[in-house]
């Protein structure tokens, strides 16, 4: 019988393990709970290495069709204005993406099935809950909605409440954020009122971060996050008009603001205690979770998916499974050292209350962007390189 995975969870990590598995060959089924792919406003930055990852089969061409190219990004003061501005042409000499690409996580998962379409030996299969997970010494029985399905190995990207991580025991350790954030959708252009497009902006009493996505239309869509206070109602959080006046309190104008879409969620900090439990492979959101600031989350699931289906291909061609140890070795490493480490740092850059440690914050972003050997440290340290390349470097 051929090598057979399975999948679970068709967002970006579980599709692009599938693109990358069948790419080699091998069979795969994605089991997806939910009936289609659906377009809530989620992710939306794609940084260089992920760009260099898909660029071979094709993806990578099919987003900058939909996406919208940002080499500039800045850090600002509510009140002081901008602080310091990081453009990620400097990178040209190590990538040939240097810069960001802003494209919703839902029209990525639609590149990825159409590319996937084109291989017979790969299916997904909507509206199937993965409801348990067994495994033996020759392979994983999954327990679901649509019947029981055996495979030889599993890959749970099925999110941050992971069904196939609790089945196999494995820990979440971590943290959450007392405080939820709101995210306001509204066609206004920030860009006309100097921001770039992302933009992250500090505040003692209410930060925000900025980002412009490309939506249905030619202008596009902002969307604008704000931290929430803990006590508050969703009802009172949601509300069009009581987010119409956060917009004015960042930027006051004569007019109202549109709003389109409000969105509330609960922000973590967390990472499995192993990526790898036999036949049993966790990436993306089932293996770690972070809070949006910097745009890394969805990157490090891609990178995670990637790298699992490279070492899960050179296993089922006669590898010792011995190798997915590896991968857990350098994906949990870099998810704890890099992606919790950063995703944190950035929050807490914005967020900082006491009066003369934020004034040392921003004196030092200023002094980076200032110097062009720091400015390039930090741009490959915040566009992933570094953490992609320590990754790929650990034995």
């Amino acid at each position: 019988m051929a090598p057979h995975v399975a999948i679970a969870g068709a967002g970006p990590s579980g599709m692009t393990a599938a693109l990358f598995l069948a790419r080699q060959g091998i069979a795969v089924t994605v089991l997806e709970r939910h009936q289609m792919p659906f377009a809530d406003p989620r992710a939306a930055t794609i940084h260089p290495p992920t760009m260099e990852l898909y660029a071979e089969s094709g993806v990578t061409e099919a987003l900058h069709r939909r996406g919208i190219v940002a080499p500039v990004w800045q850090f600002r003061g509510r009140e002081e204005g901008v602080i310091a501005e990081f453009d990620l042409g400097q990178l040209a000499d190590c990538t040939p993406f240097p810069y960001r690409l802003q494209c919703e996580q839902h029209k990525l998962v639609e590149v990825l099935i159409d590319k996937l379409a084109a291989f017979p030996h790969a299916r997904i299969k909507w509206g199937t809950v993965v409801q348990d997970v067994a495994q033996d010494a020759s392979g994983v029985t999954l327990a679901t909605t649509m019947g029981t399905l055996r495979a030889d190995y599993l890959i749970g990207a099925d999110g941050g409440r992971s069904v196939v991580r609790k089945s196999q025991n494995i820990g979440f350790d971590g943290f959450t954020y007392p405080e939820r954030f709101l995210v306001i959708t509204t066609p206004h252009d920030f860009g006309a009122d100097g921001f770039a497009i992302s933009s992250y902006v500090s505040d003692p009493r209410e930060w925000c971060a900025l980002f412009k996505v490309p939506g249905t239309t030619p202008e596009g869509l902002w969307r604008v996050v704000f931290p929430t206070d803990p006590a508050a109602d969703d009802s009172g959080l949601l509300d069009f008009v009581a987010a119409e006046r956060r917009l004015q309190g960042l930027i006051p104008r004569d007019g109202p603001y549109q709003v389109v879409h409000t969105n509330l969620y609960a922000v973590h900090q967390r990472v499995a205690s192993a990526f790898r439990a036999g036949r049993v492979l966790l990436a993306g959101d089932a293996a770690h979770v972070n809070n949006p600031l910097g745009g890394m989350g969805m990157n490090f699931g891609i990178h995670d998916a990637a790298n699992a289906a490279e070492k899960l291909g050179a296993v089922l061609r006669g590898a010792d499974d011995t190798l997915l140890d590896r991968y857990d070795r350098q994906r949990r490493h870099v998810a704890k050292a890099f992606l919790q480490a950063m995703t944190i740092a950035n929050k807490q850059n914005l967020e900082e209350k006491d009066p003369v440690a934020r004034q040392a914050r921003l004196d030092g972003l200023r002094a980076t962007a200032a110097d062009p050997a720091r400015a390039r440290a930090h741009l490959l340290k915040t566009s992933m390189i570094d953490g992609f390349a320590a990754a790929a470097a650990i034995a």
